[in-house]
């Protein structure tokens, strides 16, 4: 079983989804773009995976989160 996502990450991983930049996700949560890419290197060994693209797709193939929702 993978290890699970932190709130933070998923709120990152739900941003990388909707096609958003480092830059973009960090003025949304209003951290610096270092902290998300910290984030998303940890998804990333969380899941597996090795990009970006590849993160997405896990979380949407595994019902983690529905980008249709508020």
């Amino acid at each position: 079983m993978k290890k699970p996502l932190t709130e933070r990450e998923l709120e990152v991983l739900k941003y990388i989804a909707m096609g958003l930049t480092n830059n973009q996700i960090a003025d949304k949560m209003m951290i610096t773009h270092h902290t998300v890419k910290a984030h998303i290197a940890s998804i990333l060994e969380k899941y597996g995976v090795n990009n970006r693209l590849g993160a997405a797709m896990y979380a949407i193939e595994h019902g983690i989160f529905n980008l249709h929702q508020d």
